[in-house]
């Protein structure tokens, strides 16, 4: 991952070692393998319980840029608990002063949902909307019934670009 560069010193003489760590292990970075990361799946009333489904994220951070990916398949022994849903990020949001939008994707049977997620100043979560129902387009909070009621072999993709806190 990359980091801040070093203050270099007036006739500091610099290593190979020196060199490789603050240019070559910079640059590489940029273009290594993803890092996993298990995201916390919450509700704002009764907990959803994975069960046999599964949930991963993978992220890559450049700098504070952070470009996440969250995946949620549902089980036959998931339950969804009650509530709005949220999921952990891999680093908090910036204090930025707003909010962002990024992509989400509910597959449900045949249905592909259409959605967004949020992310607030200072956050640690991310919290996806989609459609009320199939005729009322007004985004609604995520959660076991909408905008479908949830069932095993249900997908959720969520696809994330932010600034890190740091």
């Amino acid at each position: 991952m990359t980091f801040a560069p070093r203050t270099w010193v007036v006739g500091e003489v610099v290593s190979a070692a020196t060199m490789n760590q603050e240019i070559r292990d910079q640059f590489n970075s940029m273009f290594a393998a993803w890092t996993s990361y298990t995201p916390v799946w919450t509700a704002s009333g009764t907990a959803p319980v994975l069960g046999n489904g599964t949930l991963s994220g993978r992220y890559m951070k450049i700098g504070r840029t952070v470009v996440a990916h969250i995946q949620l398949v549902m089980g036959s022994t998931t339950t969804y608990g009650t509530g709005d849903y949220s999921f952990s990020l891999p680093a908090n949001t910036a204090n930025a002063g707003a909010s962002l939008v990024t992509a989400a994707q509910l597959l449900a049977g045949s249905d592909r949902w259409a959605g967004e997620c949020v992310l607030g100043s200072n956050a640690s979560t991310t919290s996806p909307f989609f459609s009320s129902t199939a005729t009322n387009t007004r985004l609604a909070w995520m959660g076991p019934t909408t905008p479908a009621t949830l069932a095993s072999g249900h997908q959720l993709r969520m696809t994330l670009m932010y600034e890190a806190a740091s």
